[in-house]
């Protein structure tokens, strides 16, 4: 018997000490303080909606909440040309504890920058038709309650702060509290100490991406039973 226990316990230290080498675990945050209270950005940062006070700079101090959730909105390679906005349209690193969930899988894009083009257009979650999200499948609902937990702090995050700033106004508008849900902004311009890089340069001198790293939810909308 205590050599089975201790068969679990060296098991779960190890799959541990896995997860910190890949990047995808942060400690939990037991000592939960009061989150700041919202507060929109100036300029155009306020404008993709990201917050004041708990954004790029300030995330690290809130990582690891067992009462939240953390979401990076990017797809793992985007359609669209972020290159001509000083971004990167390949998912090319992620804030430890963040999962990412890709935003135009959920729903149709719309209001990127002109120079970007467009993104993914193919079936979504759900359709945005002048702020009237309506389901595509009998499952969206659930699924979007799943990746979103309406009992949990919600941090989203994506590149530069639109696709979370989307995903914020959507589930706002299906019911969410608001006053739950920080768009914290865009990995592009994080500088702090949790950041697990997934773009490289191998031993041949070529950009490569190692997206092993990412904790990624597939939305298999193949799987799901469509709206008629």
């Amino acid at each position: 018997m205590k050599k089975y226990i201790w068969l679990v316990i060296s098991s779960a230290v190890i799959l541990i000490a896995g997860a910190f080498l890949l990047g995808r675990y942060v400690l939990p945050n037991t000592a939960l303080s009061a989150l700041p209270k919202q507060e929109l950005s100036e300029g155009q940062r306020g404008e993709f909606g990201i917050d004041k006070n708990v954004n790029e700079s300030t995330i690290d101090q809130y990582l690891g909440r067992t009462d939240s959730v953390y979401r990076d909105m990017r797809m793992l390679k985007d359609p669209g040309n972020y290159e001509a906005i000083s971004g990167d349209s390949y998912l090319s690193g992620f804030v430890k504890g963040f999962e990412v969930v890709p935003l135009p899988y959920i729903v149709n894009v719309t209001g990127l920058p002109e120079p970007v083009g467009e993104t993914y257009t193919g079936k979504t979650l759900f359709t945005n038709t002048n702020g009237v999200y309506t389901p595509n499948y009998k499952e969206s609902m659930a699924v979007l309650e799943a990746l979103f937990p309406k009992d949990k702090y919600i941090f989203l995050m994506c590149g530069g702060g639109g696709y979370a700033g989307m995903m914020k106004a959507m589930l706002v508008a299906l019911g969410w509290d608001e006053s739950k849900i920080y768009n914290v902004g865009g990995y592009w311009f994080y500088e702090g100490a949790n950041n697990v890089e997934v773009k490289r340069v191998n031993a041949d001198g070529k950009t490569v991406y190692d997206f092993y790293k990412v904790p990624y939810h597939d939305i298999n909308l193949y799987t799901l039973t469509e709206n008629k």
